[in-house]
C-alpha cells in the first residue's frame, strides 16, 4: 500500500477555513439587512458545493437557497453520516465532512421545535469520498481520571476491546512463522503478545538468564525467537534463542553480547547483526557456522545506543543512534556476505530538533526503532520502499524516501512537539507520547506504532 506524505494541500484548506468563516461570522447582507429565516412556504434547494472531492474533516460549502438562519435547526448529512456544521446563511452552509460518508449523496434538512423534519432537499450530483490515512488506535485503553501515566491503566490479558494498556513498548517485532502474531517488548516491564487471529493481548515470559531487562525481542529467518538483554559486562551472557518447535520455551542458544541493542537476520543470507554499547560495534553472527565476530564493523564513536533495521532485499541496512539523534547507512556487500563502513544518512551527531531536509540539515530526537514498508510509486525503481522510524522525543513518525529526505509523517499538529492522545488526521490532528517502536504490518497493510506513554498500539492506515 502506499502511505502518502504530507503535502501543503492541509495549509491551503486553513486559509480557505478562515476566509468562509469570517463570512459567515455575520448574518448581515451587503445591505445591511439580517438573513432570511427559513420560508415554511417555500423549498429548501441544493444548487451547487465545493468542493466537489475530498476525505474525513474536509470543509464542504453548501450553496443553495432558503437554508435560513438557525444553525439548530439545520441537519446534514453526506453518504448518510451526519456532517457537522458550523455556518449557515440563508443561500449556504458550511460544514465538515464526516467519516465514512462513501455514498456521497448531500442531503439536507430543516426540522421544527420538536426535532420533526419540516423540509428536505438533497444534491443532483454527489461528493466523491476519499478515505485518508488516518492514525487510530488499535488496542490498549488507560484511565483519564488518573494523571500518573505510570499508573493510569491495568495491566492484563484478554480480548482487544478489554485488555487495559501495555507498560513499555521498546521494541515490535512479526513472527516470520506466523505474520499473525506480533511480539512487543516491554523492557523491563511485561513482554506481550498481540494475536491477530483471536484478536487478543497475552503475555509472554522468559526464566533464568533470559530473564530481566530487555532491549529488543527478535527472530531469526527460521523462526527462533531471540531475546537480547540489557548487559553491561562481557561474560554474562545477553542474546538467548528459543525454537519455535517449544512454543519458545526451550532454549537452543545462549551468547554473550554486551550493551546490545540489535540481532536483526540479514533477510537473504541469514546471518545476525548484533551491537554494542561502549565501543560502537555493529557486530556479525552467522548460525549456521556459529562464527561470531561482534566488532565486525566500526562505528564513528564508541558510546552508542545502537538500533538497526535491514532494508527488505538486503541491500543496505539503517542504524539508528539513538543517544547521538542520526541514522547511518551501511551498504551490503553480497561477494564477503558482509556490511561495509557506515556513512551518515540524516541528522547531525549530538544534535536535537525536528527539521526536515536531506542528510546532515535533518534535525531529530533520539531515533529509535524503523522499519521499510512498499510504496507503489516506486514500482520498478532501485529501491521500493520508504523507511519509516519513530522520533521519540519529537513524539512523531518520521518518514525517509530512497533519496534520503525525511519529513514528519505522523503528529506533532501545529507544528508542536507537545506529548498527548489524539486519533485523526496524521498530522493535523494525531498526537503521540514518547513511540519507542514501529512495525510495518506487511498482511494488512498497516504501519503499527508502539505508543509507550499512551500504553497503547496506534494504527496508521486508511480508514475503514
Amino acid at each position: 500500500m502506499k502511505l502518502k506524505t504530507r503535502s501543503d494541500g492541509w495549509r491551503i484548506q486553513w486559509i480557505l477555513f478562515a476566509l468562509v468563516t469570517l463570512c459567515f461570522a455575520s448574518c448581515k447582507d451587503d445591505d445591511g439587512q439580517a438573513e432570511p429565516a427559513f420560508d415554511p412556504s417555500k423549498p429548501i434547494v441544493i444548487t451547487d458545493f465545493t468542493p466537489k472531492e475530498g476525505g474525513l474533516g474536509s470543509r464542504l460549502v453548501v450553496y443553495g437557497d432558503n437554508f435560513g438562519n438557525d444553525i439548530s435547526k439545520i441537519r446534514v448529512t453526506i453518504g448518510g453520516q451526519k456532517a457537522n456544521v458550523i455556518g449557515i446563511k440563508n443561500q449556504s452552509l458550511y460544514c465538515f465532512v464526516p467519516a465514512r460518508a462513501y455514498d456521497g449523496g448531500i442531503e439536507v434538512s430543516i426540522v421544527g421545535d420538536e426535532g420533526e423534519e419540516v423540509a428536505y432537499t438533497e444534491a443532483e450530483e454527489k461528493f466523491v469520498y476519499k478515505k485518508k490515512m488516518l492514525v487510530t488506535t488499535l488496542l490498549g485503553v488507560t484511565k483519564p481520571e488518573i494523571t500518573d501515566e505510570n499508573s493510569n491503566f491495568d495491566v492484563k490479558n484478554g480480548p482487544w476491546t478489554d485488555c487495559g494498556g501495555l507498560e513499555k513498548m521498546e521494541w515490535m517485532v512479526f513472527d516470520p512463522n506466523n505474520k499473525n502474531r506480533l511480539y512487543v517488548c516491554g523492557g523491563a516491564k511485561s513482554h506481550r503478545i498481540v494475536d491477530f487471529d483471536e484478536e487478543t493481548l497475552g503475555t509472554i515470559s522468559f526464566s533464568g538468564g533470559a530473564s530481566g531487562n530487555a532491549n529488543i525481542l527478535s527472530f531469526t529467518n527460521d523462526g527462533q525467537l531471540i531475546v537480547v538483554r540489557d548487559i553491561a559486562n562481557e561474560t554474562t551472557n545477553a542474546l538467548f534463542f528459543f525454537s519455535p518447535e517449544s512454543n519458545f520455551t526451550a532454549q537452543t542458544k545462549a551468547m554473550t553480547a554486551r550493551g546490545c541493542r540489535a540481532a536483526i537476520p540479514h533477510p537473504v543470507n541469514g546471518e545476525i547483526y548484533t551491537s554494542r554499547y561502549d565501543k560502537g560495534w555493529i557486530g556479525r553472527y552467522d548460525p549456521v557456522t556459529g562464527e561470531n565476530e561482534p566488532s565486525k564493523i566500526q562505528m564513528y564513536r564508541a558510546s552508542i545506543e545502537l538500533f538497526v533495521a535491514i532494508h527488505p532485499t538486503g541491500n543496505y541496512m539503517y542504524i539508528m543512534v539513538r543517544n547521538r539523534h542520526v541514522i547511518y547507512r551501511a551498504d551490503y556487500n553480497w561477494e564477503t556476505k558482509t556490511f561495509g563502513t557506515p556513512y551518515l544518512a540524516s541528522g547531525k551527531d549530538g544534535e536535537t530538533g525536528c527539521v526536515d531536509g536531506v542528510g546532515s540539515m535533518v534535525r531529530m530526537n533520539q531515533p529509535q526503532q524503523g522499519c521499510f514498508a512498499p510504496n507503489p510509486d516506486y514500482a520498478g525503481q532501485a529501491d521500493e520502499y520508504d523507511f519509516y522510524f519513530v522520533d521519540k522525543q519529537n513524539q512523531c513518525v518520521r518518514v525517509m524516501t530512497p533519496a534520503g529526505k525525511v519529513t514528519v509523517y505522523a503528529g506533532r499538529p501545529n507544528g508542536d512537539g507537545a506529548k498527548g492522545f489524539n486519533d485523526g488526521d496524521l498530522r493535523t490532528q494525531a498526537r503521540f507520547n514518547y513511540p519507542a517502536s514501529i512495525v510495518y504490518d506487511e498482511v494488512r497493510g498497516w504501519l503499527l506504532v508502539g505508543d509507550s506513554n499512551n500504553h497503547r498500539i496506534r494504527k496508521i492506515a486508511y480508514e475503514e
